[in-house]
């Protein structure tokens, strides 16, 4: 057993050693940010899955219920069900829309599964042989190799990083795990790495976590009266993002510490660099962050108020 786990250790060592030779990729220039579809996202329409699905197997990671399918061409898809659906369908697209990694996703209000069995996780959304309420998300792009820190990685303090931080403030994706950020192969550019947020799902509610995710997640009222800006100063910006946990939290303390120690995320970021993101996406229309929230499943009373808050804080950066 000492054996095993000292060569699995001595793995992880050549992994990490390899990695760090590699040249990291977080944001790419975009050179047409007007015309992007962001109905379709970064995988466009000839992307989407091809039916008929069939269940592949249940995945028990993470808090969301979640499963893989498998479509028409082999093509393999994880399937998300349950509040972070709709708000990551719509996240990551307008992070790709700006320039950043991000995965291929598509939102499905309901969806046929073959082979469905009883589901351990998220059960409650399946009717007969559909579910409700799905976000599939691409499984065969870039081998995943790794994990990257918010703290501790090659990009921190560029201009890119923190336009990445502003980011996750505009859209309250309070849930900045290090598990949630993925470090990929990138198959284009043989030497490089891809680094990603790959989980956006705790975005488009309050900017902490709460008592429940219902507040936190996928709720426009809190969005909307989450304050964004909390602090200018002539060279920096500080966001009310991400909020301390209620210290109920407290009892399960390494949850606590592990937020708290999250805060300086949306802290301390140059004014410039902040203006500089907020300058990108000033370029994006109504009409396509409206489609970035119809490509969620957001009824069009929901589309146009999202749209609204979300124009609201993109000019609060444009401001700075």
């Amino acid at each position: 057993m000492a054996s095993t786990t000292c060569l699995s250790f001595a793995q992880q060592l050549r992994s990490a050693a390899a990695i760090a030779t590699q040249r990291p990729t977080l944001w790419t220039e975009p050179t047409d940010i007007k015309t992007r579809n962001l109905y379709y996202g970064p995988g466009g329409e000839a992307g989407q899955p091809h039916g008929p699905l069939t269940f592949v197997k249940e995945d028990d990671a993470g808090t969301s219920p979640k499963f893989e399918v498998k479509d028409a061409d082999g093509t393999k898809w994880k399937a998300k069900v349950g509040p972070e659906a709709q708000p990551e369908t719509v996240a990551t697209r307008l992070m790709w829309a700006v320039g950043f990694v991000t995965n291929e996703n598509y939102f499905m209000s309901d969806m046929k599964v073959a082979s469905l069995p009883h589901l351990k996780r998220g059960q409650e959304f399946v009717v007969g042989d559909e579910v409700k309420t799905v976000r599939l998300q691409r499984t065969s792009e870039g081998k995943k190799v790794g994990n990257w820190n918010w703290r501790h990685n090659p990009l921190k303090g560029t201009r890119e990083f923190n336009g990445l931080r502003v980011m996750m403030a505009l859209l309250s994706n309070w849930d900045l795990k290090d598990d949630n950020n993925a470090i990929l192969e990138d198959r284009k550019n043989p030497g490089h790495v891809l680094y990603e947020v790959s989980d956006l799902g705790a975005s488009f509610g309050r900017s902490g976590k709460s008592y429940s995710d219902r507040m936190t997640k996928h709720n426009f009222p809190a969005y909307r009266r989450s304050k964004f800006i909390s602090k200018r100063t002539k060279h920096h910006v500080d966001f009310a993002f991400p909020t301390h946990p209620p210290f109920i939290y407290a009892f399960n303390l390494p949850f606590f510490i592990a937020k708290m120690r999250n805060h300086w995320i949306g802290k301390h970021i140059p004014r410039a660099d902040a203006k500089w993101i907020g300058s990108e996406l000033a370029q994006l229309s109504d009409e396509q962050i409206q489609d970035a929230f119809r490509a969620g499943g957001y009824s069009a009373q929901e589309v146009n108020q999202y749209t609204d808050a979300l124009r609201a804080r993109i000019a609060q950066l444009e401001e700075l």
